[in-house]
């Protein structure tokens, strides 16, 4: 009874909120009650009998905790997660709001929650995780972590305080340094590529200034990887599904998910089914999401970093046509654009955002060619749909985080978990 009325208190101000920005509501409520009742959250965690995982790092969280989670329910395990990528603590309370009752209390029998680098120690040092997943650490929100070495830190911190197994990405010297100087007693869980396909991957990770370590053994890997069609290695097993989206960066997230999932299930994880359920998993909304707009196919594409804006360029689709770049107010330092190769995106047909000057000044600098810029975003978004059909490829729109909730909430794509595979 203790937390009824902080719920209730959130739960009309999610309603309130919601009336008045149709699929909003999901960081106020939680940033409230935060404030109501600080403990809730903490108290919510420690109830899981399975106890917690913690999925962070810096890039593809959204992607491995839904693959993760995914998996696991497929295995029959009942799961409570933060699906709308709510990944800080007001998202925490924010989920705890919307799916549990007016006690506080929850469904099911283990939590695994996307977690903020910052806010999964912060986390950890109050709950322990039982599981932890450290996927990368890339050069990333420098104005708000100022160095990768400071990131690097922070998730020793989240490995340092977990109860149980430590998963992290053999290919990521930054995980290697975590492993050789954490002072946890935590058992230590490997998983990343081949030699030959890390070669041909492009995977970006912060540089260490370091001595490198040795790679170590891998318990899950990635074998072969051609467009979406991907084999993994598991143990001495190997197994075959096509990825939701384009790219080795979401081929890394299957395979943590693959080694955190068969962690998580121990002997009764089927590699087969967790496998079949990879093949059938639609993308995280805006990672390579492919929905209908106006009766046309639109390909909308996430970009939050040099490493993901790099990658995700490096893996368009050879004949895409028109492209809509905008990149929002949520790039605080435009600066980094200037680090991306642009050679695979020769042409612009509508340039916007809160940062549309810097990026047009990149993108003219770069020899793209830029057929309009127009600063009122929202004009920008409906000039461009009502482009006609391209001749090749579908209409490609390549935005930052900013931009993206921008747009769907002026499209009226409120339900995150309104997401069709392509």
């Amino acid at each position: 009874m203790r937390y009824l009325a902080a719920i209730l208190i959130g739960r009309l101000i999610r309603v309130a909120v919601r009336l008045i920005r149709p699929g909003g509501g999901s960081a106020l409520p939680g940033l409230v009650v935060s404030k109501l009742a600080p403990s809730l959250f903490y108290q919510t965690l420690s109830s899981f009998p399975s106890g917690y995982v913690a999925i962070t790092g810096t890039a593809g969280k959204s992607t491995t905790t839904k693959m993760v989670v995914a998996i696991v329910r497929g295995h029959g395990v009942d799961v409570f997660t933060n699906p709308s990528t709510a990944n800080i603590e007001q998202g925490f309370f924010s989920s705890i709001i919307r799916n549990g009752n007016l006690l506080g209390k929850v469904p099911g029998s283990i939590a695994i929650l996307e977690m903020d680098e910052a806010h999964a120690a912060s986390v950890a040092k109050n709950v322990k995780p039982s599981t932890s997943v450290i996927l990368n650490i890339l050069e990333d929100q420098l104005d708000r972590f100022v160095d990768p070495a400071l990131v690097r830190e922070t998730l020793s911190t989240v490995a340092e305080n977990t109860s149980g197994t430590v998963l992290l990405n053999a290919d990521d010297q930054n995980c290697l340094q975590i492993s050789s100087k954490g002072n946890f007693s935590s058992s230590v869980i490997w998983f990343g590529f081949s030699e030959k396909e890390l070669k041909s991957s492009n995977l970006q990770y912060a540089p260490t200034y370091l001595s490198a370590l040795p790679k170590p053994t891998t318990s899950v890997s990635l074998t072969s990887q051609n467009d979406r069609e991907i084999t993994v290695l598991v143990d001495s097993a190997t197994v075959s599904f096509r990825l939701p989206s384009r790219g080795a960066h979401f081929a890394l997230d299957a395979v943590a998910a693959i080694a955190t999932a068969k962690e998580i299930l121990g002997k009764s994880f089927d590699a087969e089914l967790a496998a079949s359920i990879l093949d059938l998993l639609p993308p995280v909304f805006s990672r390579g999401e492919v929905r209908e707009v106006d009766g046309e196919s639109i390909e909308f594409i996430l970009v939050q970093n040099p490493a993901s804006l790099q990658l995700n360029l490096d893996n368009l689709e050879s004949d895409v046509e028109q492209v809509f770049f905008a990149i929002g107010r949520d790039v605080h330092d435009p600066s980094w654009l200037w680090t991306v190769n642009y050679d695979k995106l020769p042409q612009v047909k509508m340039l916007s955002g809160f940062n549309y000057a810097d990026a047009a000044l990149v993108l003219k600098y770069n020899g793209t060619q830029v057929d309009r810029v127009e600063a009122d975003y929202f004009k920008a978004i409906d000039e461009f749909l009502a482009l006609p059909k391209p001749n090749r490829g579908i209409k490609t729109v390549l935005y930052s985080a900013d931009a993206m909730r921008r747009l769907r909430r002026y499209k009226g794509f409120t339900d995150p978990e309104d997401v069709s595979r392509a």
